[in-house]
């Protein structure tokens, strides 16, 4: 399964998101906003960010900075601030969008759209 970084500064989205991914086999890290999302990931590089847009060092600058980077990492933004950020979101680079609220369905599918398949056993 995947290393996943979680960037979100809700608290309860953010556990739950923690929780569901655990529980699918992911390895899962949960930072609060962007700066400490980058710093996670420069010390411990990952599969996936996933990463909200509105909050503090906001998504937007964190997807510049990272895609930047690591041109190669997979990332999913996610927001309910509407389609224009998500717009801007994949602008800047993000792989996939997903307006929240988005169900668990939407979110593994955004995932399994983004990261390789794992080799059958």
């Amino acid at each position: 399964m995947a290393r996943i970084i979680i960037i979100d500064d809700d608290d309860v989205l953010r556990e739950i998101l923690a929780r569901m991914l655990t529980e699918a086999g992911h390895t899962v890290t949960v930072t609060t906003n962007g700066f400490e999302g980058v710093k996670a990931y420069r010390a411990e590089p990952a599969d996936l960010i996933i990463t909200d847009i509105m909050m503090p060092y906001g998504g937007l600058p964190t997807i510049r900075v990272l895609r930047g980077e690591f041109p190669n990492l997979k990332i999913i933004t996610m927001s309910g601030g509407g389609k224009p950020r998500l717009d801007v979101a994949e602008g800047l680079g993000a792989n996939r969008t997903l307006a929240k609220p988005f169900t668990s369905q939407l979110l593994f599918e955004a995932i399994s759209q983004v990261l390789p398949a794992s080799p059958a056993p």
